[in-house]
């Protein structure tokens, strides 16, 4: 089954979210700021994506520049910044037979569902 972390407030996320609803397959979503993920969930996602933490925040949110910009943080510091504050995770992310793509631009999800 397909996975998609989903935040419907964001212009890429609806985007890839529309992409998968017209592809068949079925799929789950996960509204990871009503819902937040757990840590073994975000390091599992992280191995999946083959990315360090720093790679999956989006360093231009208001709160990591104010809070953890130009600070020297280890990778668990990061995630945990990333449990703390989940709009700081990049989005969408699609979750397919172990593997999964941040979906920017959406059409990387066209190529992890082939």
């Amino acid at each position: 089954m397909v996975k998609i972390y989903h935040n419907p407030r964001c212009r890429k996320s609806r985007e890839g979210l529309a992409l998968l609803e017209t592809s068949g397959k079925p799929f789950d979503v996960v509204r990871y700021l009503d819902n937040p993920i757990t840590e073994t969930e975000l390091k599992d996602l992280l191995n999946m994506l083959g990315i360090s933490p720093i790679q999956l925040v989006r360093q231009q949110e208001a709160v990591w520049k104010s809070e953890f910009r130009g600070k020297d943080l280890s990778d668990q510091a990061i995630i945990n910044a990333l449990l703390q504050y989940p709009k700081l995770m990049e989005r969408p992310i699609v979750v397919y037979n172990g593997k999964a793509v941040i979906a920017r631009p959406p059409e990387a999800i066209s190529e992890l569902l082939d």
